[in-house]
């Protein structure tokens, strides 16, 4: 069976975001683990994501892991190729954007592709090639904190012009206000003057809209998760793709309650803090497992407990800015990284083997983590929490599939925590085992 949409994603929870809005938007979504190979069964789906860990890895494995991703999915007969990046451009000076970017173009043998970052839902929108969370300007957002890729400059045409060789454009959205057209015919004019990445300007919707109908022949579009919502009406208008009845529909969930926490976005802090007004919480300390051994131990002696008494439970490393840099300079950025990353699988992979079923994960190098640890390859996506995480199921042979949320830092209210486990019940029709 084709497929009408490959994606690859350079994080976990980017590739859920982009598989979420693919189900919202009517389209049947599996989302793969790491770089496909062989045979995998994708059963009905119409769309197939598959979830890299490239945003931080060195710029030649990003590439090589994104080309043969790239290559499979041409293999299942996609129609159009999405690379997905973060809503807020996560990268650095030498990558891995640009780099990815200009080797799939080399790939597929086309010669330009659009860059749609916007997410308008979650509050990501791009003026005049300038990306702004909210009302805040990119480097004003708290991302220029990043502890991995700090984005301290908000112009995303100079942002990538330091990342590609190739020249770099740029769709305003005074053109974009003139319909697909206008778009087509300038991004055909950039082209023809060797222009080889555009940057588009996005307020809300409906210049999402616009730039679906305008690219939707590319070969490879590239852009966070709000261009995913938009593309399938486009398919639906070429044939491409057909009307399905409930495309998220999950299994009843099983099993008790855990929330893993790495992210230090503001978002997530203030997710943490909420969660623990009502249910209890571990916090983890990269010093402390660096020094002592038996802080992993008292974080799964404390998760057992509370679990036992049925409430969801959260382990969390999250923290201010100060902390995480204080921690950095004690162990170095990545051993920091590191260690809460490792201590989160281990957390994750015991505690499911001793009957965790409904799993949140926040944050997506945590989220990486976490789906290494428990060997998952495959999620089939249901329905949505809050604007870019949804729920998703793992088979497991012999077993009931694991519930499994994985949530960008930036992304979910402040009661994503409370609240995601009773959503999780709505989707199964107010009935859990």
């Amino acid at each position: 069976m084709s497929i009408t949409l490959g994606a690859v994603a350079d994080d976990f929870t980017g590739a859920t975001d982009l598989a979420n809005n693919l189900v919202r938007a009517g389209m049947r979504c599996v989302q793969l683990i790491g770089v496909p190979g062989g045979s995998i069964n994708i059963g009905d789906a119409d769309a197939v994501v598959v979830a890299l860990k490239s945003r931080t890895r060195p710029v030649d494995q990003a590439v090589e892991e994104s080309l043969a991703s790239i290559d499979w999915l041409i293999k299942q007969g996609a129609c159009q190729v999405f690379f997905k990046y973060c809503s807020t451009f996560d990268s650095t000076d030498e990558g891995n954007i640009g780099p990815v970017a200009d080797a799939l173009l080399k790939r597929i043998g086309s010669d330009q592709t659009v860059m749609v970052p916007a997410f308008p839902a979650n509050g990501r929108t791009v003026y005049q090639g300038h990306l702004f969370v909210m009302d805040r300007l990119l480097n004003e957002s708290g991302m220029q904190n990043h502890p991995l890729t700090p984005m301290k400059d908000p112009d995303l045409v100079r942002v990538l012009g330091r990342q590609t060789p190739h020249s770099v454009g740029l769709v305003a959205h005074s053109l974009i206000s003139q319909g697909g057209d206008a778009v087509r015919r300038h991004l055909a004019s950039q082209a023809e003057a060797g222009v080889r990445h555009v940057i588009c300007d996005t307020l809300d919707e409906s210049d999402l809209d616009v730039l679906a109908e305008a690219v939707v022949e590319h070969p490879l579009v590239t852009g966070g998760s709000g261009l995913g919502q938009a593309l399938p009406e486009q398919y639906r208008r070429r044939g491409w793709l057909a009307e399905v009845a409930e495309p998220g529909r999950l299994s009843p969930p099983t099993g008790s309650a855990l929330v893993l926490s790495g992210s230090c976005s503001r978002a997530t802090l203030r997710q943490v803090s909420c969660f623990l007004e009502h249910y209890p919480g571990f916090a983890l300390d990269p010093l402390s497992l660096a020094e002592r051994a038996g802080h992993l131990e008292a974080a799964l002696d404390f998760a057992r407990q509370e679990l036992a008494q049925g409430g969801p439970v959260l382990v969390y490393a999250s923290a201010d800015p100060e902390r995480v840099q204080a921690a950095q300079a004690a162990l170095g950025v990545a051993q920091a990284g590191e260690l809460v990353e490792q201590a989160l699988g281990r957390l994750a992979k015991q505690l499911v083997d001793e009957g965790v079923g409904r799993l949140v994960v926040a944050g997506g190098e945590s989220s990486g983590a976490v789906v290494s640890a428990l060997g998952i390859r495959q999620l089939r996506i249901g329905g949505q929490i809050d604007p870019g995480v949804p729920w998703t199921q793992a088979p497991r042979e012999g077993k009931a599939p694991l519930s499994l949320a994985l949530k960008s830092g930036n992304f979910g209210g402040e009661d994503f925590f409370t609240r995601a486990f009773s959503v999780l019940d709505e989707l199964a029709g107010g009935e859990r085992p």
